[in-house]
């Protein structure tokens, strides 16, 4: 019997309650910056543009990168301290901490404005007015910023665990004229083919234990493959010559973590609603490859004239099932498309090549 090691997600995933996003991530410190110019777009258009107006915008949007890139420097390296604390204690610190980083910059600005003999870009500000007039600005906006992420935070967090809740129910269920089959092919082999019924045995109990685990486990790619290939086993006991399944893996990453039972519902989708209803059966093709980036599947089967996609709840269910997984586990890197190509019924999946810890 082969058994399937499970790898849960890191703990730091699992546990992260965080409202904060991860301020070292570039993509996030992109965002930083085009914000930061929006803002210093709609702070010079407040006055009326004259003939100093692309000086003053460089002059403001300098401060405004400069508080924003440093705001975005000390949440980074604070990160994990705010993960020891509670969100309530997180966002008072973090809320005091930027009104402080703009304050400390404010007078930098200003000595430095008085220093190169710029006083008029003051526009007749003295030193407490200018330190108290950004003081006013970072007060509303910090707070929209963080009022923002938190609130997107518990939007995200809401969305994961009613996606959970559907994926763990969905993962559980096994359709049961499969398991009444398999039994039955099992208990018709245990006097004429005693060592065949065994293996059968430890199948049944090897895909029993990946369909009923953690939604949120993940097992090698290799694991994968081979539990759905226990699951054709299980099948062509039944089927006999009517099933034959053709596999062409190309240089896949074995070791890759993947998120569990993503292959498996393709192949029972296209066993079920593609060989079972064509008296003569039929080729189930599995196809997989990869490249520097991805890892790309397809499996396809043929139909029995109306496309295996349409009129079956169950392929749809399925399907929407590993596409909310894709989107929990990989967000928009992962995919799965499926659509009629000639006579033959084609679900793509798209996995992207990542080195999990």
């Amino acid at each position: 019997m082969k058994t399937i090691s499970r790898q849960g997600a890191p703990s730091s995933a699992r546990d992260d309650t965080l409202f904060l996003p991860d301020f070292c991530n570039i993509r996030l410190v992109f965002g930083v910056v085009v914000i930061a110019e929006l803002l210093a777009f709609v702070l010079v258009l407040v006055d009326l543009p004259d003939a100093n107006f692309w000086h003053r915008l460089g002059l403001v949007s300098l401060f405004i990168q400069w508080v924003g890139l440093t705001s975005a420097a000390f949440l980074c390296g604070l990160r994990p301290l705010f993960a020891r604390m509670g969100n309530t204690a997180t966002a008072t610190a973090s809320y005091l901490l930027l009104l402080l980083i703009t304050a400390v910059l404010s007078e930098f600005a200003f000595r430095i404005l008085l220093l190169q003999d710029l006083q008029a870009e003051l526009r007749g500000l003295g030193h407490g007015e200018f330190l108290l007039r950004n003081l006013a600005i970072g007060v509303i906006v910090h707070a929209l910023v963080l009022r923002y992420l938190y609130v997107q935070h518990q939007w995200r967090r809401q969305v994961e665990a009613e996606a959970l809740a559907r994926l763990q129910a969905l993962q559980a269920r096994i359709r049961p004229h499969f398991l009444f089959n398999s039994l039955n092919t099992i208990a018709a082999l245990t006097r004429s083919r005693p060592a065949v019924a065994e293996e059968a045995v430890q199948d049944l109990a090897d895909l029993f234990r990946a369909t009923l685990g953690d939604a949120r486990d993940r097992v090698s790619l290799a694991e994968e493959i081979a539990i759905t290939r226990q699951y054709v086993q299980l099948e062509t006991l039944r089927l006999g010559e009517r099933l034959d399944v053709d596999w062409e893996l190309i240089d896949l990453p074995e070791h890759l973590q993947v998120p569990s039972l993503m292959l498996q519902p393709l192949v029972e989708n296209a066993i079920y609603h593609g060989i079972e209803p064509l008296a003569e059966g039929g080729v189930i093709r599995v196809w997989a490859r990869a490249d520097e980036h991805q890892v790309i599947i397809r499996v396809s089967n043929p139909t029995a004239g109306e496309p295996s996609g349409k009129g079956h709840d169950g392929n749809r269910i399925a399907q929407d099932n590993i596409r909310q997984r894709l989107a929990l586990a990989y967000g928009e890197r992962g995919s799965l498309r499926a659509g009629q190509k000639d006579d033959r019924y084609e679900v793509e999946l798209r996995l992207p090549r990542e080195v999990t810890p």
